[in-house]
């Protein structure tokens, strides 16, 4: 029987140069935006990333581009309510969606929120792929299932990518594993394969390149 999500394979070489060459060139913040009106043009592919509060978003974003401090985390989980565009050249943007599930936000602030993103996905024709980050120590919770259930009915697919696999040992990875494949299950916009990476340890981050490098 074949393993439903399995972990994506390690990419040829000739297609994880294709994803450092993408990573290695020019990263530059575009500009955050907080209504549709100020989206950049729909000129080019896009992809997001979107994840609780704490899952290490900035961190690989970081990791992924080789790049210190171009995303720029908060100590206030939650705090920052922009939809963050990075453009990796010409050819692509990355964009970085708000953290999700703080539980101290106002109201106010999280239907504000979710009303964006829901703007956002359904209405951005250039996105490709939504990368959404799943704390590897965790497992998938109810507000990831909230996101995933938005993206289905956006018709956008979507990746889960764990974070910080580093943390766990190997059984509470295959414990947490499985937790996320009977998750997934019912999604009928989920990518089949996961993505285990490590931004401390630089692992996954080839596959991951490779990934966005290789969406048409």
């Amino acid at each position: 029987m074949q393993l439903r999500f399995p972990i994506a394979p390690e990419p040829e070489h000739e297609i994880s140069e294709q994803g450092r060459k993408l990573f290695a060139g020019p990263v530059d913040f575009v500009k955050g935006v907080v209504a549709m009106s100020g989206l950049p043009p729909a000129d080019r592919l896009e992809v997001c990333f979107a994840g609780r509060s704490n899952v290490g978003k900035s961190s690989l974003i970081n990791a992924l581009t080789g790049r210190k401090a171009l995303a720029r985390a908060s100590n206030t989980p939650g705090r920052t309510q922009e939809i963050n565009f990075f453009a990796l050249g010409e050819s692509h943007y990355l964009v970085d969606l708000p953290g999700y599930g703080y539980a101290n936000a106002p109201l106010a602030v999280v239907q504000k929120w979710q009303a964006l993103l829901k703007q956002y996905l359904s209405g951005r024709q250039t996105l490709r792929r939504a990368f959404v980050l799943v704390d590897a120590r965790h497992g998938i919770k109810t507000v990831d299932e909230e996101i995933m259930s938005l993206l289905d009915a956006s018709a956008v697919t979507f990746q889960c990518v764990l974070t910080k696999t580093d943390k766990i040992n190997a059984a509470d990875r295959d414990r947490v594993l499985d937790q996320v494949r009977a998750k997934l299950a019912p999604h009928p916009a989920a990518y089949p394969e996961l993505i285990l990476t490590s931004s401390e340890k630089s692992e996954g981050l080839a596959t991951l390149r490779a990934t966005i490098a290789t969406l048409e």
